[in-house]
């Protein structure tokens, strides 16, 4: 079981919350949407239509924004 990180490479959040992921143990799979225009559309759907990163999408299709570590280990 593992969760989708939409992410930019310039993004401070985001290179946080991977390396909280990293020492948690908890799997994801990156997504960086400057590289993967399509994902924009996800990112963009939920959150209103921002391009707001990290979008964290959830084994069970539940999406966070910007979350904390506490947030996604509640979640899952």
């Amino acid at each position: 079981m593992s969760l989708t990180m939409y992410t930019t490479p310039w993004c401070g959040y985001c290179v946080r919350l991977k390396h909280q992921l990293d020492r948690a143990g908890i799997a994801y799979d990156e997504v960086d949407i400057e590289q993967h225009p399509e994902a924009v559309e996800v990112v963009e759907r939920v959150n209103g239509g921002n391009q707001t990163v990290p979008t964290v999408v959830l084994p069970d299709g539940t999406a966070l924004t910007n979350p904390s570590l506490r947030d996604i280990q509640s979640h899952l």
